[in-house]
């Protein structure tokens, strides 16, 4: 699992937003791709903090973070833990937000470069049908 853990959150930060919110996109997207599933613990946040050469009170807060989203939970005396519905969770709310947010923001630079639709909607089936 820490194997997993460091090919998820590699050091790569950027200056948009602060790091703790970072730590918790990469936090819920090892969620989403089962790194986490529902019910395992989390790393400590000694670990993470050391893993990632981050302070520990960042760490802290990103955890923080992900409980008021009742994503984890504290187990006293165990650590953090993914919950039980985490992940129904976090993918209705990773739809809303690329639905309202992403994908108009795509379909505007389509217009500015001039991307017809169809070409994208042909590419789209193109890929998906190779991924089966």
């Amino acid at each position: 699992m820490l194997l997993e853990w460091k090919q998820t959150m590699n050091n790569q930060w950027h200056d948009e937003s602060p790091i703790y919110k970072q730590l918790v996109s990469k936090l819920k997207n090892a969620i989403l791709n089962g790194v986490y599933p529902e019910g395992s613990p989390l790393p400590s946040i000694r670990v993470i903090s050391s893993q990632l050469q981050i302070n520990h009170i960042t760490v802290s807060k990103s955890y923080h973070e992900l409980v008021a989203a009742n994503l984890i939970e504290k187990q006293r005396g165990l650590g953090m833990f993914v919950k039980q519905g985490a992940i129904q969770q976090l993918t209705i709310v990773e739809q809303e937000s690329f639905l309202n947010d992403e994908l108009p923001k795509l379909l505007q630079r389509m217009k500015q470069l001039k991307i017809n639709r169809d070409d994208v909607i042909e590419l789209i089936k193109n890929y998906s049908e190779g991924e089966q």
